[in-house]
């Protein structure tokens, strides 16, 4: 197998179209998730970088591609009986690929809406090449409205943390990066990708994370979508869960101690992580955490 172009490029990881080789054809592409026999991914040797990167505050996507890069038209990737597929590689050794192949498929197995994972090793993973904007994209083609993207976000977290725990019974697996460029509107459904931040706890850390993505947006005098990125967040808060699952003061607290800490921002981008808490405080209105 040989890796064609470049479909998406992040600030730590790199996604390529897969193509057979001469006389290959599509059932020789890599058969199951084989992260556990560390089975090497097309395409040679070889992000955990936070969710800024995909909200459009940096020139890190191309061609009309979803955040992961794994969007597209046509089969014209590595193809077999089950469809196209494409290559995600992490650059300077970075990320965990068998890791979070290995949540994906979890939480698919419970039914949750992700592409299939065919392949992973430390640095590479071959995933399903998807066909579909990003929810961030559908915004500026007038496919969907703030209002139904923020009630989107709300029911996909509410999806993912009814998905039964891995290993502890009082957490929930948590995407950590859950927002519009992170979202595929696929034909059979909207899809999220990039799980590189995922990991098990409270529910309303989650809901902290995707909170403070769309508020730091939101916040940004200088960014022509603050307005859209202002009336999701407005739509998500509104549909958030009482009790446990709630967004949680401690959620809100680490949500924003993640953010300032995350080596990948700006210091721009930084400076709006204040702001950003209190315009989630003061649209939750009074208690708005448990």
């Amino acid at each position: 197998m040989r890796t064609g172009r470049l479909l998406g490029a992040g600030r730590t990881a790199d996604v390529y179209e897969l193509h057979a080789d001469e006389g290959e054809s599509g059932p020789h592409c890599p058969d199951g998730l084989a992260a556990a026999a560390g089975t090497v991914a097309p395409g040679g040797p070889a992000d955990r970088d936070g969710a800024d990167r995909h909200t459009g505050r940096g020139a890190d996507r191309s061609g009309g591609r979803g955040a992961d890069g794994n969007t597209g038209h046509g089969a014209d990737g590595c193809t077999g009986r089950d469809g196209a597929w494409v290559l995600r590689r992490y650059r300077d050794g970075r990320g965990d690929a068998v890791a979070e192949a290995e949540v994906m498929e979890y939480v698919r197995s419970h039914g949750y809406p992700v592409p299939r994972v065919r392949s992973a090793t430390r640095t590479e993973m071959v995933l399903e090449r998807l066909t579909g904007p990003t929810m961030l994209e559908a915004f500026a083609a007038g496919l969907i409205d703030p209002a139904a993207a923020g009630a989107t976000l709300a029911r996909l977290l509410h999806a993912l943390h009814a998905v039964p725990p891995r290993t502890h019974p009082a957490f929930r697996v948590l995407h950590l990066d859950l927002h519009p460029e992170n979202v595929v509107l696929a034909p059979h459904g909207p899809q999220v990708i990039d799980w590189n931040n995922a990991e098990e706890g409270p529910p309303g850390l989650d809901w902290g994370v995707s909170a403070m993505i769309l508020a730091q947006v939101a916040v940004d005098e200088d960014d022509p979508r603050a307005h859209l990125a202002h009336d999701t967040l407005v739509s998500l808060l509104a549909q958030r869960p009482d009790g446990p699952a709630a967004l949680t003061e401690g959620g809100l607290a680490e949500a924003r101690r993640r953010r300032a800490a995350n080596p990948t921002m700006s210091a721009r981008e930084v400076e709006l992580v204040g702001p950003a808490e209190q315009l989630i405080r003061r649209i939750a209105g009074p208690g708005p955490t448990a």
